[in-house]
């Protein structure tokens, strides 16, 4: 018996025996009149037995049973081993049909001796930067390194979410955080959704620029060019928002805590080790996510904004060049034949402008024309900004982008040959002019 049900044979055996009324004994167990009744009839019929409470060493309604418990403990040992215990759950209800909760699950974790994949921490009172109140309003911009595929170097992982609904709108891996990637992942979220009205990410050399190199032009105009990137986002009207901190845009910082923790979980379960892969999955990741993670946003009526026609062709990098005498224009080690204009007209000598775009193509434009385009040249391109240089006709690849020196690759070259080629390719000094020579004798016997 427990200590509360110990004081209660005393007091009904003067209650059956006379000597206690039943408001007394009521008022000293400090139960109702009626329940006292009810207690001294169970003392008459089975004596002391008849006070423990009935339900003592019975099994729970609620309790799970032994052979779903066995199959749960099974499942936490090995398929989802690297799950927490709200992915768990999740996973156990929807895919394998057991309808456990999650204290359920973390219990079981618990004592097997699996620790938490994340310590919850204690909610914070801190004003957080209130969310736009319609989706397509303002997109944010990141990228986070980490070991996505468990293949030990890290990979850069570029996501966009939506600040209204915290909907991430799309995911790319990369090598590396460049231009290519961040195009890639601009080029899906206008396919998929539309063109946002504004970005906010960070002061990344790809978004903004960093130098203090003021050209002329610049100066005369009173602010530098924009990126590459900027001038695509100035020719599709999308505005940029440049943080100083991690922490103001805070809502995408999050997002890489919970996809290094449920992302990696399920490439993993799916065995899943190649960046190909990984990339044909992720739009799969994505319904799931959204379909638990978003929120209902301020406005019904999204900002989003139909994309152009033309799409892939403004997402390139954009190079002024002079057309040479040939009436062709030179990108690189890539030549772009022109075809003549009416009657015959030829284009030397001309500005024009030549887009590199997302997947390779050249494109030659002329006062708002288009003169002559290129395919890719290779399947594998990654678009790269290249350097700017003097505004003139160039008449080699080595004036495009630096110095080439095309050695043979596939043949033996003796060294004697190499070094013979080489030479061929090294600018000679020039001597100085005779108005720059010096008069000192000494400097001139010097310099010879």
């Amino acid at each position: 018996m427990s200590r509360k049900e110990a004081r209660r044979p005393g007091l009904l055996e003067l209650a059956v025996t006379g000597k206690l009324t039943t408001a007394e004994g009521a008022r000293n167990l400090k139960i109702t009149p009626r329940q006292f009744r009810r207690l001294k009839a169970r003392y008459r019929a089975a004596g002391v037995r008849g006070l423990v409470h009935r339900l003592r060493g019975r099994p729970s309604p609620r309790v799970v049973a032994a052979e779903i418990r066995d199959r749960v403990l099974a499942l936490i040992q090995t398929t989802y081993r690297e799950f927490n215990d709200c992915h768990c759950t999740e996973k156990l209800r929807e895919v394998e049909g057991l309808a456990v909760s999650r204290d359920t699950v973390r219990r079981l974790r618990r004592g097997l001796g699996l620790p938490p994949k994340r310590r919850r921490r204690p909610p914070q009172h801190r004003t957080r930067r209130p969310r736009h109140p319609a989706m397509g309003s303002l997109v944010l911009l990141d990228g986070s390194p980490f070991d996505w595929l468990g293949t030990g170097p890290p990979l850069l992982l570029l996501g966009a979410i939506d600040d209204a609904t915290s909907t991430v709108l799309a995911l790319h891996l990369r090598p590396a955080e460049d231009l290519h990637g961040y195009l890639t992942l601009l080029q899906r979220v206008a396919e998929r959704h539309g063109v946002p009205v504004t970005l906010y990410g960070d002061r990344l050399g790809v978004f903004v620029r960093n130098d203090a190199h003021w050209s002329l032009e610049e100066e005369l105009a009173g602010r530098q060019h924009p990126t590459q990137f900027g001038q695509v986002l100035r020719d599709l009207g999308i505005g940029y928002i440049a943080a100083h901190s991690p922490q103001a845009k805070g809502r995408i910082e999050r997002l890489w805590a919970t996809l290094q923790d449920r992302l990696v979980a399920e490439l993993r379960l799916h065995g899943l080790t190649t960046v190909a892969a990984a990339e044909a999955f992720l739009p799969t990741y994505l319904a799931d996510h959204n379909r638990r993670f978003t929120q209902p946003p301020g406005e019904p009526v999204a900002a989003w904004r139909r994309p152009p026609r033309d799409l892939p062709d403004r997402l390139a990098c954009r190079y002024t060049r002079v057309v040479a005498r040939d009436n062709t224009v030179r990108l690189g080690a890539r030549l772009v034949q022109i075809p003549r204009g009416p009657h015959g007209r030829s284009y030397a000598g001309c500005r024009i402008e030549l887009r590199e775009c997302l997947d390779g193509r050249l494109l030659v434009d002329y006062q708002g024309t288009r003169l002559a385009s290129a395919p890719a040249a290779d399947a594998a391109f990654v678009l790269v900004p290249r350097r700017a240089h003097r505004l003139r006709a160039s008449r080699n690849a080595s004036e495009e982008g630096g110095r080439d020196l095309p050695l043979p690759r596939n043949r033996s070259v003796s060294p004697l040959a190499a070094l013979t080629e080489l030479a061929q390719h090294v600018r000679h000094a020039r001597r100085p002019h005779p108005w720059r020579q010096t008069f000192s004798r000494r400097q001139r016997e010097r310099r010879r």
